[in-house]
């Protein structure tokens, strides 16, 4: 249920001409299916040891086991395909289309759940890159490729072929690809994570919906501090109370929405929609 302050709220923006900015993190994915990989999903087991995410998802990994780290993401990226998108992803596709140029989203998330539903690519910032691409790893060329066909799907376990590691070759210098992420230990940067355009973004904002995540990396917790320095509003939707929740709520113009994704998006763009 949407309270007298925020409906008053979303009144102001909806006739307004401000920006709105929606970011989102792994909490919107999980509604269709799709695990954080925080939990036992996300270890590999190499010989002998177990690996965690934050381990297996590092450039250092990548560099003493490329073939072990393919072999992960490819596993990831199946898990990713099967899923699809929930009414909380169509929810934004329809704000979208409802407010244009106004519009922008900032995903951590790598599955592509957001484009296939219907966002726009260039109104969709992908902070953390998408799984589906792939580029050179010594970056001789800073061009993405999609992956190949000839790559299928994996299980856990799955091997890769030997026509599957000679497509996993950059096609102009021979070296390994590498899955288009950021990992643990790189940096944002503009060209590949859109890290000015979200900041740039964020100091015009009126208003944003922070969706299924806690912040733990430093690009959406700056983007969520621009709008409230600026005093823009900040609505926070999660299922647990969290820091952005607490932000949102010391600054004395944020809102939190206790619900999943999947209620609490259709539910405040109808609002928002209603107030036009």
């Amino acid at each position: 249920m949407i309270d007298q302050a925020l409906t008053k709220a979303l009144h102001s923006i909806a006739s307004s001409s401000a920006p709105v900015t929606v970011l989102t993190g792994a909490g919107i994915s999980a509604e269709s299916g799709i695990p954080t990989f925080r939990g036992p999903e996300g270890y590999w087991t190499i010989g002998s040891h177990e690996y965690h995410p934050q381990e297996m998802a590092t450039n250092e990994m990548f560099r003493l086991q490329p073939e072990e780290v393919w072999k992960w993401y490819l596993y990831r990226l199946s898990v990713c395909r099967k899923a699809s998108p929930n009414v909380g992803h169509q929810a934004l596709v329809d704000l979208e289309e409802w407010l244009g140029d106004r519009f922008t989203l900032i995903t951590q998330n790598v599955d592509g759940l957001h484009l296939r539903a219907g966002n726009s690519l260039d109104r969709t910032y992908q902070i953390h890159g998408n799984l589906e691409f792939m580029r050179c790893s010594e970056s001789c060329t800073e061009d993405l490729h999609r992956l190949p066909k000839g790559i299928t799907d994996k299980e856990k376990g799955d091997s890769l072929t030997a026509e599957e590691l000679e497509l996993l070759r950059c096609p102009r210098c021979h070296v390994w690809v590498r899955p288009h992420v950021l990992w643990f230990d790189e940096s944002y940067n503009e060209k590949w994570y859109r890290f000015e355009s979200s900041l740039d973004i964020s100091q015009k904002t009126r208003l944003l919906i922070v969706v299924g995540t806690s912040g733990a990396t430093n690009l959406p917790s700056l983007v969520v501090n621009q709008v409230l320095l600026r005093e823009g509003y900040v609505v926070n939707i999660d299922i647990e109370r969290n820091r952005f929740a607490e932000m949102a709520l010391a600054s004395g113009h944020g809102f939190f929405l206790q619900h999943s994704s999947s209620k609490g998006l259709p539910e405040l763009v109808e609002c928002f929609r209603e107030a036009a």
